[in-house]
């Protein structure tokens, strides 16, 4: 049976398949490095949002704060995260890494390079630019729409807020 065409080259699909199977790509080379996707993700996340705290890297991973607890658990456990109180808010942890995981970010970073240059093999370098350049696009309209969607929400709520109480 022929594959639908429409879920073949559906955009959304198609970006989730191919980001699918480039994290399980990814997975086998960085389990050498003896980190699971769950570590790996923090570990990415982490190095590019250093000293977020722990409720809000979880909302960007998109899991529940116990869970990303108990991987924080881990990765301090192996000496690469540090847990710091949050000067503003003392029931919050604010988290950073330890020199002693940079060695295996630089090889995650590597194996990053190495899993999309697979991904892009015979894809000339103009092309591999112009392709992340409308990707970034295409998150950009979305996180704008998200953005408005917000601010819409919120006048919608204050005018109706208002014309409750009279206003």
């Amino acid at each position: 049976m022929a594959e639908d065409p429409y879920l073949t080259r559906s955009l959304g699909f198609l970006l989730g398949d191919v980001s699918r199977l480039m994290r399980k790509r990814f997975d086998m080379c960085a389990a050498e490095l003896g980190l699971t996707r769950a570590q790996w993700r923090v570990l990415a996340r982490l190095r590019r949002r250093e000293g977020i705290n722990q409720k809000e890297l979880a909302e960007l991973l998109e899991i529940e704060n116990i869970t990303l607890t108990r991987h924080i658990d881990r990765l301090e456990a192996k000496g690469w995260v540090e847990r710091r109180r949050d000067p503003s808010d003392r029931r919050a942890w604010n988290l950073y890494l330890n020199q002693e995981v940079r060695p295996i970010l630089d090889k995650m970073r590597k194996l990053s390079e190495i899993t999309r240059n697979e991904a892009m093999n015979g894809i000339p370098a103009e092309r591999r630019e112009e392709l992340v350049d409308m990707l970034l696009h295409i998150k950009t309209n979305l996180v704008d729409l998200d953005e408005s969607e917000r601010e819409q929400s919120l006048a919608l709520a204050m005018a109706e807020g208002g014309a409750r109480h009279g206003n």
